[in-house]
């Protein structure tokens, strides 16, 4: 089941950022009974994120296209969003 989130952040970070790699982890797993998790996960995830986009943009940057990427999620049913964003030659 937590592969449907995955998906869609796969797929609208894909769209919006071009990556050159991307990684989508459910650690909701290790979260259970923290705040903001459900029953059946799809609550916390880590990215990895390369793309050129990222290239000259501070981190604060970088992390503002993948959460307007993500905006809808966000609202739910992301709760933790955990970010690692670096362009081709940061890799």
């Amino acid at each position: 089941m937590s592969q449907v989130v995955v998906e869609k952040i796969t797929e609208k970070i894909t769209k919006a950022l071009e990556p050159t790699q991307i990684s989508v982890e459910d650690e909701s797993h290790l979260h259970a009974g923290h705040a903001g998790a459900r029953p059946g996960g799809q609550t916390h995830f880590r990215i990895t994120v390369v793309s050129a986009r990222f290239t000259d943009l501070s981190l604060v940057k970088r992390h503002r296209l993948i959460n307007e990427a993500l905006a809808e999620e966000l609202q739910g049913p992301i709760h933790a969003l955990a970010i690692k964003a670096l362009s081709p030659d940061e890799v």
